[in-house]
């Protein structure tokens, strides 16, 4: 198995290498994601099963997983914006600016 690579051309091994970082870009980003997630977020609800899709099934498993395995996220009231954000934005414009001249006929 004598494998001389300076047989192969150039571009095939530059096209090897983005693709093999993309793999392994995808791969963490999933792998991250999933560490991150609660279990109650992941469809089929384990995550060792969607740790070995993603590192079994290569590059297709992570965007498996990125596409369909994963639950969005429940919102809560808390987390909704309130209603009232312009009266905060006015409320910092004058804590940096000082507050406005009434004057100005806008």
């Amino acid at each position: 198995m004598g494998a001389n690579l300076s047989a192969v051309p150039v571009w095939a091994l530059v096209a090897l290498s983005v693709l093999a970082l993309v793999q392994i870009t995808l791969d963490v980003i999933a792998l991250l994601d999933l560490y991150r997630r609660p279990t109650e977020q992941v469809v089929l609800g384990n995550k060792w099963i969607w740790v070995a899709i993603v590192l079994l099934v290569n590059t297709i498993g992570a965007i498996l997983y990125l596409a369909a395995g994963r639950k969005p996220a429940a919102i809560s009231e808390s987390a909704a914006p309130s209603p009232s954000s312009a009266v905060r934005t006015e409320n910092i414009a004058d804590s940096l600016y000082g507050p406005r001249d009434d004057t100005d006929q806008r």
